[in-house]
């Protein structure tokens, strides 16, 4: 198994000073943020470490070569938009960009490209799974063709009430990846496994593993704290950030023993990112940095 990090927590390098970074850090790969050069809409989204609209083969090759040159593989090519937007712009956008990141996955021999499905959060779960449907075949068929899977990340992307009520991404339970792998049934579509998702939903996040262990394309290390006492006070119906926050691994609620021993039970060999998201560690760029080097030292605990 190859322990890596999600770049998208390294917004003010390029990509040269984050694979030194990562390589500084003994970590063997990176999922590499694509967003579109543009300014962020949220949080750890717009970074753009290979800019995938302007790719061509020389510069690829440029990219591959001086991350090879530090013994850093990328991992995947990462992009997390909501294809399926209430705005028909803003969705157009989101998976006109995809198509760019199934190129570049192409073009650079990488062929995984890490995202969300999306979500319609003002509509029913089953009327996003019709349209789900619809947006999705197009996208997957097109992946097939270049042989390059697509996953998914597991997260709600429900935490304030911008999100409100249903989230951004559907891809959110196991009841919910039985339907969609059923009505997307295509070798392409798989998983990006974040345990932390589960925790403050209160699902078991090994169980699935064993379960899914096929889909499993991608894996994500992060944490997350509940604080009871919150939880107590606003209730499960209140949104996630008012009783839970996200921590480096080691940190939350997650046992991390138990989870890689369960990636060890399956036989998942392949890439294992971590995704560093804690507000504690971001006082400045130096202290986010420092947040890898700790992250890192308590993963090798379990993944070497």
């Amino acid at each position: 198994m190859k322990l890596g990090i999600v770049s998208a927590i390294f917004d003010q390098s390029n990509f040269e000073e984050m694979i030194d970074i990562v390589a500084e850090n003994g970590l063997d790969c990176v999922e590499v943020a694509c967003w579109p050069v543009e300014k962020a809409t949220r949080r750890y989204a717009g970074v753009s470490h290979i800019d995938v609209t302007n790719l061509n083969e020389q510069t690829a090759q440029k990219i591959t070569d001086y991350a090879a040159s530090k013994n850093v593989e990328i991992s995947a090519l990462a992009y997390y938009p909501n294809p399926l937007d209430e705005d028909l712009q803003k969705r157009q956008a989101a998976i006109d960009h995809l198509y760019r990141l199934i190129d570049a996955a192409d073009l650079m021999g990488i062929h995984l490209v890490t995202t969300f499905i999306g979500r319609m959060q003002t509509k029913s779960l089953s009327e996003n799974l019709t349209e789900m449907v619809r947006v999705w075949k197009p996208i997957l068929k097109y992946a097939e063709e270049k042989n390059v899977r697509i996953a998914i990340e597991n997260c709600p992307m429900l935490f304030t009430e911008d999100e409100w009520p249903g989230g951004q991404n559907l891809m959110t339970t196991p009841a919910i990846w039985r339907e969609v792998f059923k009505r997307l049934d295509s070798p392409m579509l798989g998983l990006n496994y974040d345990p932390s998702h589960f925790v403050w939903q209160q699902i078991d996040y090994i169980a699935p593993l064993y379960e899914f262990k096929d889909k499993l394309f991608h894996v994500h290390y992060k944490d997350i704290k509940l604080y009871a006492e919150k939880l107590k006070d606003v209730g499960v119906m209140a949104t996630p950030l008012n009783y839970m926050s996200p921590k480096l691994p080691g940190l939350g609620d997650v046992n991390w023993a138990s989870y890689v021993s369960a990636l060890t039970d399956i036989g998942f060999d392949g890439y294992s990112c971590i995704e560093i998201e804690d507000k504690a560690f971001e006082k400045n760029y130096e202290d986010v940095k420092k947040s890898v080097t700790l992250s890192t030292k308590y993963l090798r605990n379990f993944v070497l």
